[in-house]
C-alpha cells in the first residue's frame, strides 16, 4: 500500500512536467513563412514602449536592456522611468547595440500617470497639474500618451483631446491583475517565459470601450504597453509597436528619433501581441472614389466620401498561418474576412479601425485580438 502511495505521489511532479514541457514546446509563436517585401520590411520598424530602468524603479541598465533587445532584434525602445521628468534617463538616449533608445518620462500628475514623449530637455520640473504639464510637454516639441487608465494609479477623466495616446493593454496591469493564470506555468518564468505571459493575458474591454468613445471627438492612438519592470527579453517578445515610416530609418539617432516619433504622433503604427505570431506585414488603409489615399491616424475629410463615390477600407494580413480580419466601427464589428484581405465600404462617418485574430492553436485566447491598429477618421464635418 505504502509503495503504491509513494509511486502515486512521485507520478505528478512527472505527469506536471511532462504536461508544461508539452505545453511550453507546443505554443511557439507562428512565424511567417512569406515576409514582406525588402522595401516594405525596410519601411516598418518593431519596438517596445514602456520601459522602467535603474533609473526609476525598473531592475536593470539601459546597456543590459540594450544587449538583451538586440537579441529579440528590436529597432527601438522607449524608456519612461519616472520623473517630472527623469533627467538622468532623457540623458541616456542614443543608438545602443544597433537598438535606437528613446526615452521620455512617466509623469505624476493630478489625474494619474501621464507619459511624456520626443519632448526637448526642460530646464525646470513639469506641472503636476495634468492640464498644465501637457501645454508644457507640447512647447517643448512632445506629446502625452495616457498611463493605465483603470489600474494602478487610476486616471480621473477630463478633456482628453489634448492627449495624443491611450495605453489599450499594459502588461504590468495584467500580470497583477491575472497572477492566478500564472502559477500553473511558474518554473517557465526562469526558463521560456513567453508561455506564461500569454495566458495572463485578457481582452481589453473596457479599455477598447473607453478609447472608441473619446475617438468620437477626439484623435486618441492606441498603445500596447510593456510597463516592464523586470523579465525585460520575456516582455520585448510579448507586446510591440510596429511602426510605419516614410523613408528607411536613418542611421543618425537625432534623425532616427525624429522619424519614429512622427510616425506616432500621426497614429503610422499598429500593437501586436509578438509572442503569439509575427505581425511585420500587415496594413491598413482606406481610398476615396477619387484616388486619394488615407492611412492609419489619418482624418478623412467629409467631402471625399461625397465627391465620387465611397470610401473603401483595405486590410491585410499576408501571413502564412490562419487569421481572421476585422473592420471595426464604433466598437462593433461591421466585417470580417478570413483570406487575409478585408474590403469593406465606410457605413458613414465614424471611426474605423482593425482587430486581426489567430485562427490556429495558439496559447492566446480566441476572443483577444492578436493585433489592434490605429483608426482611420472619417468625420461628418
Amino acid at each position: 500500500m505504502k509503495r503504491k502511495l509513494l509511486a502515486a505521489v512521485l507520478a505528478i511532479p512527472v505527469i506536471y512536467l511532462g504536461w508544461l514541457g508539452f505545453e511550453s514546446f507546443g505554443s511557439r509563436p507562428y512565424v511567417n513563412a512569406t515576409p514582406p517585401a525588402p522595401a516594405q520590411n525596410a519601411l516598418e520598424v518593431e519596438g517596445v514602449y514602456h520601459i522602467h530602468t535603474k533609473f526609476s524603479d525598473g531592475h536593470a541598465s539601459v546597456d543590459e536592456l540594450t544587449a538583451q533587445a538586440s537579441r529579440e532584434r528590436l529597432d527601438f525602445l522607449i524608456l519612461t522611468d519616472h520623473g517630472n521628468p527623469n533627467f538622468e534617463s532623457l540623458r541616456s538616449q542614443g543608438r545602443k547595440d544597433g537598438v535606437l533608445v528613446l526615452a521620455g518620462s512617466e509623469l505624476s500628475v493630478n489625474r494619474g500617470h501621464l507619459v511624456a514623449l520626443g519632448f526637448r530637455t526642460p530646464d525646470r520640473n513639469f506641472s503636476q497639474k495634468a492640464e498644465d504639464a501637457v501645454p508644457e510637454i507640447q512647447a517643448l516639441g512632445g506629446f502625452a500618451v495616457i498611463a493605465h487608465p483603470y489600474s494602478k494609479v487610476k486616471w480621473s477623466w477630463g478633456d482628453v483631446s489634448v492627449y495624443s495616446g491611450f495605453e489599450i493593454i499594459n502588461a504590468d496591469t495584467m500580470f497583477k491583475n491575472n497572477v492566478g493564470r500564472v502559477l500553473p506555468y511558474l518554473p517557465l518564468l526562469l526558463f521560456r517565459s513567453r508561455l506564461p505571459l500569454i495566458r495572463m493575458l485578457e481582452h481589453p474591454k473596457v479599455n477598447l470601450a473607453k478609447w472608441d468613445q473619446h475617438n468620437t471627438t477626439a484623435v486618441v492612438y492606441g498603445y500596447f504597453s510593456a510597463d516592464a519592470h523586470l523579465y525585460y527579453r520575456a516582455i520585448f517578445s510579448l507586446l510591440r509597436l510596429h511602426v510605419l515610416l516614410d523613408e528607411p530609418l536613418a542611421d543618425g539617432f537625432d534623425a532616427a528619433a525624429a522619424q519614429v516619433y512622427a510616425a506616432l504622433r500621426k497614429g503610422r503604427f499598429f500593437n501586436a501581441i509578438e509572442a503569439a505570431a509575427g505581425a511585420r506585414g500587415f496594413r491598413f488603409k482606406a481610398l476615396a472614389a477619387g484616388g486619394a489615399t488615407f492611412r492609419m491616424g489619418d482624418t478623412i475629410p467629409a467631402g471625399e466620401a461625397d465627391a465620387a463615390g465611397p470610401i473603401r477600407f483595405e486590410a491585410w494580413a499576408p501571413f502564412s498561418f490562419a487569421t481572421e480580419i476585422h473592420l471595426v466601427r464604433g466598437g462593433r464589428t461591421i466585417a470580417s474576412a478570413r483570406n487575409g484581405v478585408l474590403t469593406a465600404e465606410a457605413q458613414g462617418p465614424g471611426v474605423y479601425r482593425v482587430e486581426v485574430f489567430l485562427k490556429e492553436r495558439s496559447p492566446l485566447s480566441t476572443d483577444i485580438p492578436w493585433i489592434i491598429s490605429n483608426p482611420i477618421f472619417l468625420r461628418k464635418d
